[in-house]
């Protein structure tokens, strides 16, 4: 039995190739900017959790933009009216359409024809050609408004203008390396690397900007066509509704100070056309109030003593150096084409990042050590070439996110661990499956070749299971989940090479150089699992009644106290504080309590040192938000001097509401892709029992949730997506041994056989359960706060996967099997094997 030269080389290749592109994460910047520049340099991008930074999702608000819209609109309207002699009573703005009252009902027509000029062709998506405006008459009304379609176009052309003016204004202010990129129809993603002010940042992303300057009302008296604005200090002024200038014709904006009192002011210089325009403006109104208009705030309203006709002017009022600079930023790239409101912010602190890559790896390290020495205890010098491929894994997994441009995040480190545990799996199974081949008397080269035949459709299917999970994951998840769900993904891709493809030809080789003729594949300490005969179905009423009970259990923990809810989930406001002693959780409660913020709760993680202040949703917009954040923040350090926030979290209820809703479909939408995928690979009865033992393992992990109290948040969720998957391919291990059997003993009692293939699977269960829970463990002892959510609970998970598959999952698969049996109409033929045997017949080989 020998190996193609060509395909040792491919795999030499891939190996070398792999490791290249791996190296330059492990070399530090000086020693990378020294080598070649022909060799790999990419690295993989850190994501904020491990680098430090701040994250923002926006909104488009629609409501607004359609205001703003119609504004115009109307403005258009009464024009093209008064341009073809139509008379209109009124021309107003009712809800969002804007209502025509015609003088002369005969002019109707007229008044649509020309009212559809304003309309403009939608230019892409399914509406394109059509018009965004539907102009409908009434006798003497005509009514006119935006499509659904036209609302859709706004909505996508006003995201496409907001990129472009959000990357300007980060751009002034000068942060490196931001990522900012349109997320579903309506929103956009910016993250900011590095130490940003977040009450700063909301100020500059969430702000419009839309300068203007108008005159105050005669006398000033309210009335038609006069709005009264406020200034910073609670100043009302009259406001003429008409713009003299709008803030379009700035041509520059700059931080100056005043001579005289030292404050920041933002000087600013417009174009030709607004100098020319501003220089009419003073010289008609000397001695009138000016009004500086922005966002509809009021920012100052100077009397004009003189022509000013140089085409620039002075914004004063109390401003900060930070304030004024952006300001002047936000006036140099212009306005935003409509409001953004700030739905999700998340600011890790640069200690806290650096804090979470040490525990990462360090746990990662250890992790992958326990697993490897694991390993070579179970099969020896054979554990040894199992532990190469692991290495190999480990590498190929980073080169392919590197290739891929992913974004590694802490979550994503625990994909990684995960991902060896898994890759583990494969080994196991193969190195089982030629244990039992050589127990039978073939040779070395024979119990290699029907060893990782047979294993290679249990991985198969294993693989399948998991991958299906990280899919779902991926698709609802986002950020950090999504990072999860890419490096599990690559981790198992990757093993089908690494623990399969190279395993093989290397066990090929070694055994022709040293001629092996039996190969004899020996743990260091003698333990033996094999050969077995218990008789698991006795158990089975227990063990089922066992897991209801706890599962009733866990669903009445799960309705009182209930889950910690995070503020993903609840929305809200979250900080990560960390103080020098041990922190005070009385004298912070009872600080925080008096700010009149509502219902503050406190928790202490990880250490001493280290609190959770968790404060609800406040009412009032996005400027509430941010002087909730600023009011916790002083009051935190005024509590303790030596207190530093290490991350905050805002969430708002429609994002948290989204996070529930696609959190449920997920684990909802894996549980029936796993269903069908089973079902079409084994039969009915195989995908019940799969799902029943399912749904009870689920819930048994929303007890340990409900009964710890760690957080259920988005990494919750990934945690009970991966248990899912864990889950079903634990159970589908036993299940491809069970359908094997029936096909080689046709005549044995199918309680004898699902009794049989658990015995002959047991020692894979206990090996593979193993190396996942060792997985694991450092990751849940010392990965911190940010996965605690998620390695802790599959710890747990994995114990009750094991326990499942063999005292649940088995036992429904008999009752299935006996209630068929009594409900068969006719014996199954060989070409589709079912899962109740006949009563007569003798063994015979699998064709498998």
């Amino acid at each position: 039995m020998r190996t193609s030269p060509w395909l040792v080389f491919t795999y030499s290749v891939i190996i070398i190739l792999g490791l290249l592109i791996a190296l330059p994460n492990v070399l530090p910047q000086s020693t990378l900017q020294r080598i070649p520049a022909w060799l790999p340099h990419d690295q993989v991008s850190l994501g904020l959790d491990l680098r430090g930074g701040s994250h923002l999702v926006l909104e488009v608000d629609e409501a607004d933009l359609t205001k703003e819209r119609l504004q115009s609109l109307l403005q258009d309207a009464r024009r093209v009216l008064r341009e073809k002699g139509i008379q209109p009573k009124a021309v107003v703005r009712s809800q969002n359409q804007i209502v025509v009252t015609l003088a002369d009902a005969s002019q109707s027509d007229a008044a649509v024809t020309e009212l559809k000029t304003l309309a403009n062709p939608i230019s892409t998506g399914l509406s394109a050609g059509q018009a965004d405006l539907n102009v409908t008459a009434n006798g003497a009304t005509v009514t006119v408004g935006f499509s659904p379609a036209g609302i859709s176009a706004n909505v996508d052309n006003a995201v496409q203008q907001s990129l472009e003016v959000i990357r300007q204004r980060v751009d002034q202010v000068g942060v490196s390396e931001p990522t900012i990129q349109r997320i579903g129809g309506n929103r956009v993603l910016v993250q900011l690397p590095g130490a940003q002010d977040p009450s700063r940042l909301r100020e500059l992303l969430g702000s419009t900007a839309k300068m203007s300057f108008h005159m105050l009302a005669p006398n000033n008296q309210p009335g038609p066509g006069v709005t009264m604005m406020k200034d910073d200090e609670g100043n009302s002024y009259p406001v003429l509704d008409r713009v003299e200038i709008s803030g379009d014709r700035l041509s520059d904006a700059r931080v100056s100070f005043d001579p005289n009192t030292r404050e920041p002011v933002v000087s600013f210089r417009f174009d030709s056309a607004g100098a020319t325009r501003f220089a009419d403006i003073t010289r008609q109104n000397v001695g009138n109030p000016f009004a500086i208009v922005l966002d509809d705030k009021v920012l100052s309203a100077p009397v004009i003593r003189e022509p000013i006709t140089g085409g620039s002017g002075q914004i004063s009022g109390n401003f900060s150096a930070d304030s004024a600079t952006t300001l002047a930023a936000m006036l140099r790239a212009g306005a935003l084409p409509a409001k953004l409101t700030v739905i999700e912010e998340r600011t890790v602190g640069a200690d806290l990042g650096a804090d979470a890559i040490k525990m990462g790896v360090y746990s990662g390290i250890v992790g992958f050590a326990l697993v490897a020495a694991f390993i070579f205890v179970l099969y020896g010098t054979w554990g040894i070439l199992a532990n190469v491929a692991l290495l190999i894994h480990t590498i190929l997994t980073f080169s392919a996110l590197t290739l891929v441009g992913a974004t590694l995040t802490l979550p994503g480190i625990a994909g990684v661990v995960l991902g060896i545990g898994l890759a583990v799996d494969a080994n196991v199974l193969i190195n089982e499956r030629i244990r039992e081949e050589t127990r039978k008397g073939k040779g070395a080269f024979a119990a290699i070749d029907t060893g990782f035949n047979r294993a290679y459709s249990t991985i198969i299917d294993g693989n399948m299971t998991a991958l299906i999970a990280a899919a779902i994951l991926f698709y609802f998840g986002s950020g950090p989940v999504r990072g999860f769900a890419v490096t599990m993904a690559l981790g198992l891709i990757i093993s089908m090479f690494t623990s399969v493809a190279f395993v093989r030809v290397a066990m090929i080789e070694i055994t022709r150089r040293r001629k092996f003729k039996v190969l004899n594949i020996r743990p260091l300490i003698p333990f033996s699992p094999y050969d077995k005969h218990i008789q698991f179905m006795k158990a089975r009423f227990f063990g089922v009644t066992v897991s209801a009970l706890l599962s009733i259990a866990s669903v009445v923990l799960f309705i009182h106290p209930g889950l910690n809810y995070g503020v993903d989930f609840r929305g809200g406001i979250q900080m990560s504080v960390k103080t020098q002693g041990a922190a005070d959780l009385a004298k912070f409660r009872e600080g925080l309590d008096s700010l009149g913020l509502g219902e503050i709760t406190l928790q202490s993680f990880g250490d001493n040192n280290s609190i959770l202040v968790r404060a609800q949703r406040q009412e009032g917009g996005e400027e509430a938000q941010t002087a909730a954040v600023t009011k916790l923040k002083a009051e935190v350090a005024r509590i303790d001097a030596t207190a530093t926030v290490e991350g905050t979290d805002v969430i708002g209820p429609k994002v948290s509401g989204e996070l529930a809703s696609a959190g449920i479909l997920s684990v909802v939408i894996a549980s029936f892709a796993m269903l069908i995928y089973i079902w079409v690979r084994f039969e009915w009865p195989f995908a019940v029992g799969a799902i029943v033992t399912l749904v009870l393992d689920v819930t048994k992990a929303i007890g340990f949730f409900a009964i710890t109290g760690l957080d259920f948040n988005l990494t919750a969720i990934a945690a009970i997506l991966t248990l899912v998957g864990y889950s079903v391919n634990d159970k589908v291990v036993v299940y491809d041994r069970m359908r094997e059997n029936m096909r080689l003993y046709k005549s044995m009692p199918l309680r004898e056989i699902i009794d049989k293939s658990i015995n002959e699977t047991l020692a894979r269960s206990l090996y593979t359960n193993a190396t996942a829970f060792l997985a694991l463990v450092p990751m849940a002892i010392w990965g911190g706060s940010a996965v605690s959510s998620f390695a802790i609970p599959m710890v747990f998970g994995i114990l009750v996967a094991g326990a499942s598959s063999i005292f649940i999952a088995a036992p429904i698969l008999l009752f299935l099997g006996d209630w068929r049996r009594r409900h068969a109409k006719a014996p199954a033929s060989d070409e589709n094997v079912d899962i109740i045997p006949p009563e007569q017949g003798r063994p015979r080989k699998s064709a498998t």
